[in-house]
């Protein structure tokens, strides 16, 4: 997403979260569990209100079946209570990806084996900027406005979707069993992990 007049990034422009994995890992089921998350979360669908917010999929296969795909996602979520609107961007790029078998619990399971990159931005949008610019005498004080009156309500709201952002992201590293560095015990995920890193012995 183009970052519009009246949008604030919450993160740096190059340092947005990256979460990157290479193993063996079902790429249907981290797919689903991702979208699952969000919908749960009330993230919603940019134009059609829903939770389809796959915006663009590519896939390029070679020789042996091995793919490269490229997934983008542009989910949004109305803040409680305030002119605000949160904006997340996914960007999904899998590498090398192949199919393989493992053995679970005496099943014969059938999965993926590659790399899996995603990268998430996240914005706010400043609504009520609309009403001020369209009006002769407001537009002066719209800046006044937010550095004085909203600062701190924007900082708020920023510090929300970051945490939110940052949930997301250890909820994606505890699927793939990456290590994270949490100073206490968490509990079981309620969604099953479908990623065997060959570094852990289960």
């Amino acid at each position: 997403m183009a970052v519009k007049e009246g949008m604030i990034s919450i993160f740096p422009t190059f340092q947005p979260l990256r979460i990157k994995y290479k193993d063996i890992f079902d790429m249907k089921e981290f797919y689903i569990a991702i979208y699952e998350w969000l919908e749960e979360n009330g993230w919603k669908d940019q134009e059609e209100n829903l939770s389809h917010w796959e915006r663009f999929y590519k896939e390029r296969v070679g020789q042996g079946g091995v793919k490269e795909i490229w997934i983008q996602w542009r989910p949004y979520k109305v803040a409680e209570g305030a002119p605000l609107t949160y904006y997340l961007d996914f960007n999904f790029h899998c590498v090398g990806l192949m199919k393989t078998e493992v053995i679970k619990e005496g099943r014969k399971m059938k999965v993926n084996k590659g790399e899996v990159e995603l990268v998430i931005k996240a914005f706010i949008e400043k609504n009520y900027e609309k009403g001020f610019k369209s009006d002769s005498i407001l537009k002066h004080i719209l800046k006044l406005f937010n550095n004085r009156i909203y600062h701190k309500v924007i900082e708020q709201r920023r510090k929300e979707l970051y945490q939110e952002t940052y949930a997301l992201q250890n909820f994606i590293k505890q699927w793939l069993k990456l290590k994270r560095y949490l100073p206490y015990e968490e509990s079981k995920n309620f969604f099953p992990s479908y990623a065997w890193p060959s570094h852990l012995k289960e």
